[in-house]
């Protein structure tokens, strides 16, 4: 397939070569965007971690201060007298035993799940359709909680969570094309700042090793790690 006209135009705007600050890369993620859609902005940071290692395999969360620019949709699994004060949060989905059969089907159409310890026990079995699309109710993550009006309201705030994947990449949003630069830059340095806490004392050399911005479909801009990791 052909690349179009535009395509070549944005793309030649990008500098193979050239490390870009993040403000820089934040004003230059906008220029390059070539959908007609309200573009992802995300992040891929490659570190110098072994994910085989269970003290380096690193994830956490991170409340972004200008949120995604997505509405993620919440499925809360509880007993029934949590219910109520799930759906008061603003949970899309409240439930639980036909929840599970409709995820056992194959249905994913949820970007969060929320459970409370309780029912932990039923939603194991759920493992091999949940755990390749991250979406395992996890303490770590705070997914796992019994205050689950805190949880989904962090989570519609624009809590997200991170996690490396086997190769010792992390990916993650962190905006949308419509944002301002200010905004890109201001969420992508807090989610950073949450990779760089995260840190693993057994961690030996260079930890950030790179660090690309790129919107959907387009161009991806290689950002200075050294400022970073001062």
């Amino acid at each position: 397939m052909g690349i179009t006209k535009k395509r070549k135009a944005v793309a030649n705007k990008v500098d193979d070569k050239k490390i870009y600050s993040l403000s820089e890369a934040s004003s230059l993620v906008k220029e390059i965007n070539c959908t007609k859609f309200d573009s992802s902005v995300d992040l891929h940071i490659r570190l110098g971690v072994d994910p085989k290692k269970a003290d380096q395999a690193i994830r956490g969360t991170v409340t972004l201060p200008h949120g995604t620019g997505k509405t993620k949709k919440v499925l809360v699994l509880c007993t029934p007298d949590k219910e109520a004060e799930a759906t008061a949060a603003g949970a899309d989905f409240v439930g639980l035993d036909e929840f599970i059969k409709k995820i056992e089907s194959g249905w994913t159409d949820i970007d969060v799940i929320i459970a409370t310890p309780s029912v932990m026990p039923k939603i194991g079995k759920l493992g091999k359709v949940l755990g390749p699309r991250n979406l395992m109710p996890n303490p770590k993550t705070g997914t796992v909680t019994n205050n689950v009006a805190e949880a989904v309201n962090d989570v519609k705030a624009g809590k997200v969570a991170f996690k490396v994947d086997k190769a010792g990449i992390v990916h993650a949003s962190i905006g949308r094309v419509s944002f301002t630069p200010e905004k890109i830059t201001e969420n992508s340095l807090e989610f950073l700042n949450a990779i760089i806490k995260a840190k693993p004392s057994t961690s030996k050399g260079t930890y950030l090793k790179s660090v690309f911005m790129a919107s959907t479909m387009s161009a991806a801009i290689s950002v200075d790690t050294k400022v970073l990791m001062h």
